[in-house]
């Protein structure tokens, strides 16, 4: 029998099925549980167990994950009677990897210290392939001694772990993750657009942009989706939209002005409203080319 804690994991999403196989591949016993049948025979498939409720999902678990879109998500999950703050054990665990608002988290963990439940704010970033190749960036809100007790755990799943301060802290540094990358996959979209209208080997060009000061982690992940136009999902613009309003809106609370953050969460917007909030954030490339009469669309 392991001595490893027992883990609930509430949402298979793009990044919730990889990092829930990432646990069962380090030795964890997790039980998922999502609204999607086919994520959960993925879970099963892979050593997991398939859960029909929240409750019977973390009833059992010593450590809670929660990985959905948005507060309202995380909000209906935690609360109400068939919630996770009514059924899961007093001493557990809760650790929250969706990017939500900071003050979602705040009131989370205090509603769930009523219950005897630890909570942990903790999102993540480095997209689809950081959470299958267990790359991940987590960024942490709450206790010391709980970030100590989630750290192995952590630790399969990510690479750079950091405790940023109390609850809401992880959340509030995700949301300025969100408006980096965003700003960088904007920029990278214009050079791409204007390199091509200059007639320049995009290929080399962003391979040597990339090795010099203007090279990042994004054009890293992304070079290959702009060449090919390739906008599969790996975090999707309705979601980065999301993210964009979180950090817009928690920079107007503390007086921080985004200049350049607003005018790309009004592109942003433009483009989910365009029909693209499905793709790829990458997609913003679109955006730039429809602006530039440059479009390779079909």
């Amino acid at each position: 029998m392991s001595n490893l804690p027992k883990i609930a994991w509430i949402g298979l999403g793009i990044m919730g099925s990889p990092m829930a196989e990432n646990l069962i591949k380090a030795g964890y016993t997790v039980t998922g549980y999502t609204l999607e049948a086919d994520k959960l025979e993925r879970l099963a498939a892979a050593g997991g167990t398939a859960a029909t409720s929240v409750a019977e999902a973390v009833t059992d678990a010593d450590v809670i994950i929660t990985m959905v879109p948005a507060s309202p998500h995380v909000e209906a999950l935690a609360y109400g009677p068939d919630g996770i703050l009514a059924h899961a054990r007093r001493g557990a665990l809760l650790i929250d990897m969706s990017s939500i608002t900071p003050q979602t988290s705040i009131d989370l963990a205090k509603a769930a210290a009523d219950n005897g439940i630890r909570v942990l704010d903790a999102p993540v970033s480095g997209g689809e392939a950081g959470a299958v190749e267990a790359v991940l960036s987590i960024m942490a809100g709450g206790e010391q001694a709980d970030f100590d007790a989630a750290r192995p755990i952590l630790e399969a799943l990510g690479k750079t772990i950091v405790l940023c301060g109390p609850h809401g802290a992880g959340q509030t540094v995700k949301a300025a993750n969100q408006l980096i990358v965003a700003v960088n996959i904007q920029a990278c979209a214009e050079a791409v657009v204007f390199l091509e209208k200059s007639g320049v080997d995009l290929t080399a060009a962003l391979d040597v942009l990339n090795g010099g000061l203007a090279g990042s982690t994004v054009l890293t992940r992304k070079k290959d989706n702009f060449k090919n136009r390739d906008f599969r999902p790996g975090f999707r613009i309705d979601l980065h939209h999301k993210d964009m309003g979180i950090v817009t809106d928690a920079a107007r609370t503390v007086g921080a002005a985004l200049p350049v953050g607003t005018l790309v969460a009004s592109l942003v917007a433009s483009l989910r409203a365009q029909g693209d909030g499905g793709l790829d954030h990458s997609a913003l490339l679109r955006g730039v080319e429809r602006l530039s009469g440059h479009t390779t669309e079909s």
